[in-house]
Formats: C-alpha cells, structure tokens, sequence
C-alpha cells in the first residue's frame, strides 16, 4: 500500500451497557436492568475506521462531528485507536446507538441524537487525501456524509479501488466503484425478490441488478452464517460459505467485512480474493465473541472531560456553547493548550495575545494524568480542576476544555479551531516553524500561529525557587519549559 487507507461515511457513538435483570418494575411488566458497567466505542463508519487500524493500516476517517460531549467522546475514542480523524462539522446532536444487554444478550435498543443532521463541506484535505488513497470505503449509515457532492466527485475521480457498504437511506453508489457490500436485507428491499424463488436465487437477481443500476465492477452480497454471494463479469455467481458456522453477537460484523476486503484491495488482491477473506474474517469475529471482544475496552473519560462545575466555562459542554454561538454568528474560534502548572505572568501574555485573534479562546488544558506522564512524578502542582478554574476566571478566556492523552490532537479534531496558537517560546521556533499541531489543523483548513512570549517566566523554575526557598531566575529559562 502507498497511501492510506480512507474511510468515508457517518459515524455514530456506540454503547453498550451491561446489567443484570432479576425484578420486574413495579409500575409496569417490564424487566428491570441493574446497570453494572458501560463501554462506550466508535460506531458506524468509525467502526470500520477501528478495525483497519487494528490490522495495522494507516486510516484516515472522513466523518461528521458534532460540538457536543458525544462528539468530543469520539474524537477520543477514534484518536486513540490510531485512527487520523478529518472531521467535517455536523448541525445537530451526535447519533447514539445504546444496547442494553444482560447475560451477554440484547434486552432494548435505545438510539438518540434526533433526525440527522446536514454535514459541511469537505477541505481541500480531505479531497487531498481520497486522491492519495490505497483504498477507499464509503461506510454509509445514511446520515448524510454520502451524499456531500464534492465528495463523490472526489470518490468518482479517485484511481484507488472503491469499496461501498451501502444502506437503504442512503445515496446511490457512485458510478465505477469496484465492489459494493449489501446485505441480505438491504439488498432485497434495493431489488425485490420474486415469488418463490430460493435465498440464493433471490440474493444473486439483486446482485446482478445493483451490480447493473450502479455500475459497480462487483456487488457481493453477505448472508450472515452462510458467507456471501459475489456477483462480477458474467452471469454465475460465485459463492462464498463460511469456513465455520457460529452464531453470536452480529454487530459490527458487515464492518468488518467491507474494512477487510478493502485492505485486500489495498494490498492488490483480485475481487474475489478480497471476498473470501472478507467472509473468513467476518465469520472468525462473530465465533470470536464479536465486537465485546474484538476491540480492547477504551479507557472511560474523566468526568471533567466530559462536565464541568456550574457557571465555570470549563468542560465539553461549556465549550459546545461558545462554539455554537461563535459559529452560528461566523465568527473565528481560536484555540491553545498547555499544562498550566502555576499560572503566571508569561501565560497570561500568550492567553491575551491569542484571544485577540479571534471571537472567543478555548484552552485545551492537559489533565494530573496527562501532565505527570509528560513532566514526571510530582506534577501537577495545581490538580486540574483548580487550574481550569483559574484559567475560565480569566476574561480572554471563553471556556476550558480538558484532555486526558499526551498530545491535543483528539481535542483539536473536535474543536476544529480556525486558529492553534502557541507562545513565541516554544522550541524551535525560529528553525522549525511548523508546529507539531499543523498537520491536524490542516486536515480542515486552520492555522498555527506564534505570538510573543515574556522571557524569564518559566513554571518549572519556579517550583524549584519555591522547593529551595529562593526567587525564581530572571533570566530566560530553556524554551521547551517556558512553553508550560
């Protein structure tokens, strides 16, 4: 493969809570569910975006993020599967998807988050990387992203191979692509069987009729246990069964299916080669347990990531306020983020300078576990809820966001900011000018930009003066401390 592996579709927030059941409710002949752990994971295109990367592709997922919790919440989740995230802004609230479960079973499916709404407009980026690509899958959950022209523009003109997971809600798939991925159901209700005819009779009339209306090089369609059906050239189909017959938790698995035939195709292998190692690894995950199995439980997110004390602009959602406001006026947000350790002078300079950039600030304040595995045992000084408090008091700052990994890239793919600012002190500076954060700024047209920076306030040097008992120095410390 020499370019990534891109994922195009609608992701939606997935969560499956675990409980026991042994009362009925009092009020009502419903089962009670006593809730005793939940896991949270990418669904949706996201889905498919996870399970390439754990083969070990490079993935870029173009998606849709919405300015709430649930959308922050993914942009972790993503982030942390070593997924790139190109975000496209989304109107509306972030799909969920919650299935209550008990001894390993559904009991109810919850979905929130409302009618879907209208994904924005695709960066130059993000048609950048389509053209880039070793492999394309739309995953379509019929929520919009499959629809932006510009991006099926960009999948018609890309020479990678296309694969296409559709759904009934859905758009057409784009003319040319090089397998379509139906299942038994949508296919069915795409192009209706006959009367009387067999399962297999019925699966290959639809395959062959997508297969011509679409202009697809190849539709398999998946039959769950029984493998797939794979429609081409000619008028006989070939049949895929299942190298083993297991029945369990099916979510996820036509995901699973497209991400593996389209890493088949990365890899140069023919239609029909891709198909059955899609059908291998499909099958192997149901028997395997699934999608409880299949991923490594995400870390839970710190409640300060997700919540925030009253009237202190600080947590997720205080910050979804100010950007709803700041956007919904076309206004510029600008961004910035550190430790924070010790508030002082030097970071007050950097927080006012950027403040003036734009229509509002949010700092992106790194959390006590993010901030010990970057400075070492005995930091923070300051937990973060106090530091968050300290910096929301200030009045060049709107909101405060906190994150738990060592880098903001999961924060900036959700913010989206059209503006990362940095202090002037930051190492390299004059011989590097492009910042770590510049590539994921770019993935939706933002900037990075410097602004000046008072020499001489370094936070480290003022916990060793504190620990000694003396006066900080006044002379400039190294710059990569007097960034923090």
């Amino acid at each position: 493969m020499t370019g990534p592996v891109v994922v195009v579709g609608d992701t939606l927030l997935d969560r499956d809570v675990e409980g026991v059941v042994n009362r009925l409710c009092p009020d009502s002949p419903v089962p009670v569910l006593d809730e005793t752990e939940y896991v949270d994971r990418p669904g949706g295109a996201g889905l498919a975006a996870v399970f390439a990367a754990a083969q070990g592709a490079e993935v870029v997922l173009v998606t849709a993020l919405a300015d709430d919790a649930g959308g922050a919440r993914l942009s972790a989740l993503l982030t942390a599967s070593g997924v790139q995230v190109y975000a496209l802004p989304l109107a509306g609230a972030t799909p969920e998807k919650i299935r209550l479960r008990a001894r390993g079973r559904v009991l109810l499916r919850h979905d929130r988050g409302g009618p879907a709404g209208e994904p924005g407009e695709p960066s130059e980026a993000v048609l950048r990387a389509i053209a880039n690509a070793s492999a394309v899958l739309v995953s379509d959950y019929g929520r919009g992203v499959a629809r932006k022209p510009a991006l099926r523009a960009a999948l018609a003109a890309t020479r990678a191979p296309v694969v296409w997971d559709p759904h009934p809600r859905g758009p057409a798939v784009v003319p040319g692509v090089q397998l379509a991925t139906p299942n038994e159901a949508e296919a069915r209700e795409l192009v209706p069987a006959l009367p009387g005819a067999t399962r297999l009779a019925s699966a290959s009339r639809s395959a062959q009729g997508l297969r011509r209306r679409w202009q697809a090089g190849a539709v398999a369609v998946t039959l769950g246990a029984d493998g797939a059906l794979l429609c081409h050239a000619g008028s006989t189909p070939l049949v895929v069964p299942a190298p083993t017959s297991a029945e369990g938790d099916t979510c996820g698995a036509g995901d699973r299916f497209a991400a593996t035939a389209s890493l088949a195709l990365a890899r140069g292998a023919l239609v029909s080669e891709a198909v059955q190692e899609a059908v291998a690894e499909a099958s192997a995950y149901v028997a395997g347990g699934g999608v409880a199995t299949a991923l490594p439980p995400p870390a839970r997110p710190a409640v300060s990531t997700v919540v925030g004390s009253a009237g202190e602009r600080v947590g997720v959602a205080a910050v979804a306020a100010v950007l709803a406001e700041v956007r919904a006026s076309g206004g510029t947000v600008v961004a910035t983020g550190g430790c924070f350790d010790l508030l002082h002078a030097g970071h007050v300079a950097t927080l006012q300078a950027a403040r003036k950039l734009g229509d509002c600030l949010v700092v992106c304040l790194n959390s006590d576990a993010s901030v010990a595995g970057l400075k070492g045992p005995g930091r923070p000084v300051v937990p973060q809820g106090d530091r968050g408090r300290l910096l929301a008091a200030l009045s060049c700052v709107d909101a405060v966001m906190i994150f738990d990994e060592p880098t903001p890239d999961a924060a900036l793919s959700w913010l989206r900011p059209d503006i990362w600012v940095k202090g002037g002190d930051y190492a390299g500076v004059g011989d590097a000018p492009d910042l770590p954060e510049a590539e994921v700024l770019g993935r939706w047209g933002g900037n990075t930009v410097v602004v000046p920076y008072l020499d001489g306030r370094s936070t480290t040097d003022m916990i060793a003066a504190a620990r000694a008992g003396g006066q900080p120095a006044s002379t400039p410390a190294p710059t990569a401390e007097r960034a923090r």
